[in-house]
């Protein structure tokens, strides 16, 4: 485990025009660190993990992945953007697996998978579709390499998606609500995946009301509402004994 975290989030706030949606966000979370965020809709959730991807600017705070700010540079104390191809190679250290999968409908799984690698990377062809196929093997869907978005099922797409952020590389990955578009047969497909993935070590953050997979693998619970962290703590102990009025409304709903 380093001794940095893994990223650091400091007085992060956000809004969208008079709209304050995040509201002095702080947390860490260690190199190999499954943290879970729950809360309500409209809480800020899915700002805060496009916020850390720089596919939201911040209104004010820092953020830190791997000890460096994605997306500006420090200077005399203020915070100056960088242009996008610097941006772009700072964001290749994050996945990002979104609700809807977001794959290249007339791309196969393959050619969704290595796709950015080719591009945003420049990596040798040979070693993309090596891996590309280990990694289609690895989310269960090496018998379907070569099948189109639309002859997948929604899991199956979302297992696509998870495998083409994996393909970069990344040394954090980021899951926003990454089963609330799929048939409940289908969600513990996609789980299954993401837990393979947190006991191999990867860093991750994810969104989810899914409060099993936050109990046995989340390491960390944050529950937020309107914009800021309410509780945070070990997951069993949150979810059996919420301090929080807010977290114990929340859960009596969900459980």
């Amino acid at each position: 485990m380093s001794a940095q975290p893994a990223v650091r989030i400091q007085g992060l706030h956000k809004s969208f025009g008079r709209t304050e949606v995040l509201k002095g966000i702080d947390l860490q979370v260690k190199s190999g660190e499954v943290m879970c965020l729950l809360g309500p809709s409209g809480s800020g959730k899915s700002t805060f993990l496009r916020c850390i991807n720089h596919l939201e600017k911040v209104t004010a705070g820092r953020i830190y992945v791997d000890g460096g700010l994605v997306g500006y540079a420090e200077r005399g104390g203020r915070l100056h953007e960088l242009p996008e191809r610097e941006v772009s190679r700072r964001r290749a250290d994050i996945g990002m697996v979104f609700q809807h999968f977001n794959l290249f409908p007339h791309l196969t799984a393959f050619d969704n998978v290595a796709l950015a690698p080719l591009l945003v990377k420049g990596e040798d062809r040979r070693a993309v579709f090596d891996r590309t196929g280990e990694l289609l093997k690895r989310v269960g869907l090496g018998s379907k390499q070569f099948a189109y978005p639309s002859q997948l099922s929604g899991g199956q797409q979302q297992r696509v998606a998870i495998a083409r952020a994996l393909a970069m590389q990344p040394k954090l990955m980021l899951f926003d609500e990454p089963t609330s578009a799929l048939d409940p047969e289908l969600v513990g497909e996609v789980l299954a995946v993401m837990r393979d993935l947190a006991e191999s070590g990867m860093t991750m953050i994810v969104v989810t009301h899914e409060i099993g997979f936050a109990r046995e693998v989340g390491d960390t619970i944050v529950f937020m509402d309107g914009g800021v962290v309410v509780e945070t703590g070990v997951p069993r102990e949150v979810i059996a004994d919420p301090q929080h009025e807010r977290t114990k409304a929340f859960l009596s709903r969900v459980l």
